[in-house]
């Protein structure tokens, strides 16, 4: 299905739901209609327990996502009161996608910079192709970006990581990426599409209540104010009341693969 004019795509495959951010004579560059797009798509697969796992990918070869639009600059964001009501839009859909229920990988290849890199943060896991590349040039372009966005950035990466990065402004490659623990895993860029796909085709098969758990957990050990104790607690007794228990019991005395239904 498409989104914000078709520059938003989404569709479900065996568990997998995929967002493709398909602006491509643009390197996939976020406009205001994209951001409010993300959100249309995060709710309809929120509602969907078909969609164990998301998985946000760029349309072509040249860009995850490679900022913000910059011809949208002069009506969007001219001054500081524009851009309030401008942080007001993404910053919702940043949120709405750092609070999906379900595992989120973003699968990089290219120009993943400023905006891609603040969206790719919101994702559980980063895998790259060796092709890309990564970059925060907002003291490029004078601009800067809040707290939220930075903070997340400092506890990925560590706070000498984020400083070089946001004050130079400067690029770096998948493996340098990689080393200061921007991404997850750095793959050859043929490989990319199989081994995101096997990464999500494993995850989906495990016990999704077990999933979501273990996401809270995260959550709460990365930031304790983000995640209601009770609602964790809850997540972790549920895993041991449901039936995925009893049946991954069973397959496990069988000697058998597992067969979960979430409940």
């Amino acid at each position: 299905m498409a989104y914000a004019g078709g520059k938003m795509l989404a569709e479900v495959d065996s568990g997998i739901g995929l967002i493709t951010f398909n602006n491509p004579e643009r390197r996939n560059a976020m406009s205001v209609e994209m951001w409010q797009g993300l959100v249309e798509i995060l709710d309809r697969f929120e509602a969907d327990p078909a969609v164990r796992v998301l998985v946000l990918t760029g349309a072509g070869a040249k860009a995850f996502v490679s900022g913000a639009d910059i011809s949208q600059f002069d009506s969007q964001r001219a001054d500081s009161n524009a851009q309030q009501e401008y942080d007001r839009i993404t910053s919702a859909a940043r949120d709405r996608l750092g609070r999906f229920p379900r595992p989120v990988i973003a699968r990089i290849r290219g120009y993943c910079l400023g905006g891609g890199v603040a969206l790719a943060l919101q994702a559980d896991l980063r895998i790259a192709a060796e092709d890309s590349e990564f970059g925060i040039p907002a003291a490029r372009l004078g601009l800067a970006y809040g707290p939220a966005m930075v903070r997340q950035l400092v506890a990925l990466v560590g706070s000498g990581h984020a400083r070089m990065l946001l004050y130079t402004g400067t690029r770096i490659d998948a493996r340098e990426a990689a080393r200061i623990g921007l991404v997850n895993q750095v793959v050859p860029d043929a490989d990319l599409s199989d081994v995101v796909v096997d990464l999500a085709r494993t995850i989906a098969d495990n016990a999704p209540l077990s999933i979501r758990a273990a996401k809270l957990a995260v959550t709460a050990a990365e930031n304790p104010d983000a995640v209601d104790r009770s609602e964790l607690d809850a997540a972790v007794a549920a895993c041991f009341d449901s039936e995925d228990y009893k049946e991954g019991r069973a397959a496990f005395a069988e000697k058998r693969s597992p067969r979960f239904r979430g409940v």
